[in-house]
């Protein structure tokens, strides 16, 4: 603002030119600050059990209860609203094992997430295929760069996990499933 306003007093062409430089600058620095102030986190989990009887090999879905959004509030929190959100991208999906306490994700051979909402199309959002056997407790999933704002705008989204397993196992798994969606909004009409 202030190099506007300089900018007439700078008789030097070579001056002029950094002068336009660092107003560009500048500008896009704002224009990033900005952007920041528009982008928020939105953190969902919920649990699911694995049972020891499924099959080797064979695809199985895992019942799950609805997830809540609690997707107003959030918005409300983050100084904006449903109809101001621009875009939703899965930033991140992680599953850990909560019981049993020694269990680790070897049995898992490939493992797919999957949104639903009312008067939504069911999308594949996550997965893990061909899991390598690693001893931990824990997977990061791939995440899909699908846009997911209409989802996320609901009350309450349906989750299905499809999972195949390559070891038999002799007890139930409880796994936890976080979920980060990266939301870009406008806030107050920026």
């Amino acid at each position: 603002m202030y190099l506007c306003k300089y900018y007439h007093i700078v008789k030097d062409k070579s001056m002029k030119k950094y002068a336009i430089l660092l107003l560009f600058l500048v500008s896009i620095s704002s224009c990033k600050k900005i952007d920041k102030l528009t982008q928020f986190d939105i953190d969902l989990e919920n649990n699911v059990t694995i049972r020891a009887s499924i099959p080797i090999n064979s695809p199985i879905d895992i019942p799950t209860p609805p997830i809540s959004t609690n997707s107003e509030d959030t918005f409300d929190n983050n100084n904006t609203s449903k109809d101001l959100i621009e875009k939703a991208i899965l930033k991140k999906m992680k599953l850990t094992i909560t019981n049993p306490s020694s269990g680790n994700f070897d049995f898992i051979k490939n493992i797919e997430i999957y949104i639903s909402a009312d008067n939504l199309p069911e999308v594949k959002m996550a997965w893990k295929l061909n899991h390598t056997n690693d001893g931990k407790n824990t997977l990061n999933l791939d995440t899909s760069s699908d846009d997911l704002q209409e989802y996320i705008k609901k009350n309450q989204i349906n989750i299905r996990v499809r999972t195949t397993t390559d070891e038999v196992l002799t007890q139930d798994y409880d796994v936890k499933i976080e979920y980060t969606f990266s939301i870009d909004a406008e806030i107050l009409g920026i």
